[in-house]
Parts: C-alpha cells; structure tokens; sequence
C-alpha cells in the first residue's frame, strides 16, 4: 500500500494495517464534526471582555447584576 497516502496522525514509516488506517480515518472525521460543531456554537453578540460568569456578576450598560 505504498501508493495510498497516510491518514492524518499516522506515524511516518510504520506500516498500518486496514484497521489501524480506518481508526484513524474515523478519528480524522470525528475531529472534523467536533470542530464544525464548536464553530456553530460560537456565542455571538455576547458581552465583550472576560467571561462575567468568572466573577459571579454580569454588566450590561456599566450596571453589574447578580443571579
């Protein structure tokens, strides 16, 4: 199989059997799905500076309230 190219992460130089390569095939496409999913995620229009829950207060309009 010198002609097939690696899967992403495979070691350079060891050769693979046809399970480790469609581990890692898998691997490379769960990797691609979790990332599209956390790009999706991206909160937008959120409050800008560090996170308000890390001090236990939100600030809208220079007004900080507490839940």
């Amino acid at each position: 199989m010198p002609d097939v190219p690696l899967p992403p992460n495979a070691a350079p130089g060891k050769p693979l059997s046809d399970a480790a390569r469609r581990a890692l095939e898998e691997a490379a496409q769960r990797r691609e799905t979790a990332q599209a999913a956390f790009l999706v995620s991206l909160e937008r229009g959120g409050p800008a500076g560090p996170e308000p829950t890390r001090f236990g207060d939100w600030e809208r309009k220079g007004v900080a309230v507490d839940f």
